[in-house]
């Protein structure tokens, strides 16, 4: 191990990565495509009046937070401006898809080629589901006078050029994962997101009249980030022992070992609150189409958008968020049986000759594990619930009203942060470096 300097632990781990080639590349070609994706956000759709979709921007909350996570791309209107969700909202529908068609619970089977496959099929699904949001995004925007022209020429070359946006950042993504650094799509994400803080920090100045709410905002913040580090870290060791029979010379032995299965708290990630996030925004959407102007008479449309709007106060707010929270909890519980039911743990171990010590092989097996899942996931899905309203609790509480935190951006960015690192400190480790985590 080559001598070091009294420096701190993670400032010598970072000069220690940039001092190994094979890493350094990876991660200046990381940073090389994100700086790629931020001139893609910029690059914006012809026949877009500015103003009229800054003015917009600033009456809709719900707008304002998805362009967060597209980094400024949705309120610049840009080639990017669906980032690479219709992508992601592919993946969790093949995912649903796995356990329902048998051809592709088939392919998912077949090892490297057939991942290949599901992934090809999951790119050829993106291009539909990237068209129909463009367009639904496109006819709203031109009925609130932000795009002038709705003949069909003009639009149909902007929703191409929408799907082509989404295309080419997830082609970006997969470079980044095959020539970079971690998992490409979600650092795309990532990079969307942080691309924001600055006019969030900016936005933070404004509240500087009420700063003790300020300085409060920022503790739940923090104290939110530490929160989500401990319950993506959290799991639940399942001890198993194998045994297996090693012929020696005439005479056969008997040999055993143990280990044990990482059952994560929180298994669903962040998909309960997509799921979640989607259901209850859909009503609002729908209303949006049948309201009236603002300064007409209110109509039910118009009670219904503000029933469901994330920006309600209370009392009415408590309806958006209540529904919230209880949506995250249930999908959390669906989209964790999903995953385990895919991932077979009892007949993986029968398989491998393993077993839970105190417990039979087979049925028995399967009904502990699901007992377990079930009992972890109760703490998993209320840990998402409760970062799911985080931004409710934290306006209420603080009465700060310019800054608006994003649960799902916390999640990502606390999440790509740990795997990233840890992917650098497994190349750190194995090169006989200190690494990041201690």
């Amino acid at each position: 191990m080559r001598p070091r300097q009294a420096r701190p632990r993670l400032l010598q781990a970072m000069i220690d990565a940039f001092s190994l080639p094979d890493l350094r590349r990876r991660i200046l070609i990381t940073f090389g495509i994100l700086l790629v994706f931020r001139f893609v956000a910029h690059v914006p759709l012809p026949g877009v009046d500015l103003e009229a979709l800054r003015q917009l921007f600033e009456r809709n909350a719900l707008l304002g937070m998805l362009d967060m996570f597209s980094g400024g791309a949705m309120r610049r209107l840009s080639v990017a401006a669906m980032g690479v969700y219709p992508y992601i909202t592919a993946s969790i529908v093949m995912q649903l898809l796995l356990p329902v068609i048998p051809q592709l619970r088939a392919l998912s089977l077949e090892g490297e080629a057939g991942r290949d496959k599901i992934n090809r099929i999951t790119h050829w699904l993106t291009v539909p589901l990237a068209g129909l949001q463009g367009y639904g995004q496109l006819v709203y925007l031109q009925r609130e006078g932000v795009i002038a022209s709705a003949a069909v020429l003009p639009m149909a070359t902007m929703v191409v050029s929408l799907i082509a946006g989404t295309m080419f950042l997830v082609w970006l993504g997969e470079r980044i994962t095959e020539y970079g650094i971690g998992n490409g799509v979600s650092i795309i994400i990532f990079g969307g997101i942080v691309a924001g803080l600055p006019e969030l920090i900016g936005s933070g100045f404004l509240a500087k009249e009420n700063f003790g709410g300020l300085a409060f905002y920022i503790l739940i913040a923090l104290a939110t980030t530490v929160f989500i580090v401990i319950f993506t870290e959290a799991h639940r060791r399942i001890p198993v022992q194998y045994s297996r029979s090693v012929f020696r010379g005439s005479r056969m032995y008997r040999q055993s070992g143990s280990t044990h299965i990482p059952l994560r708290v929180n298994t669903a990630g962040m998909i309960p609150l997509i799921f979640a996030m989607s259901l209850v925004v859909f009503p609002g959407v729908v209303a949006s189409y049948f309201a009236n102007p603002t300064g007409a008479e209110p109509n039910l449309a118009n009670h219904i958008m503000s029933l469901f709007s994330p920006s309600a106060a209370l009392p009415m707010g408590l309806f958006y968020w209540g529904l919230y929270f209880l949506l995250t909890v249930g999908f959390a519980f669906f989209y964790t049986i999903i995953i385990f039911e895919q991932q077979d743990l009892p007949g993986a171990l029968q398989r491998q000759g393993g077993f839970i010590p105190g417990i039979r092989p087979g049925p028995h097996t399967k009904e502990y594990l699901d007992g377990v899942i079930k009992h972890i996931t109760w703490a998993g899905a209320l840990f998402l619930a409760l970062v799911a309203i985080m931004p409710f609790l934290a306006r209420e509480i603080t009465n700060v009203q310019v800054i608006q935190l994003s649960s799902m951006g916390m999640l990502i960015v606390v999440g790509v942060v740990l795997d990233t690192m840890k992917q650098m400190e497994a190349q750190l480790v194995m090169r006989r470096y200190e690494g990041f985590i201690k």
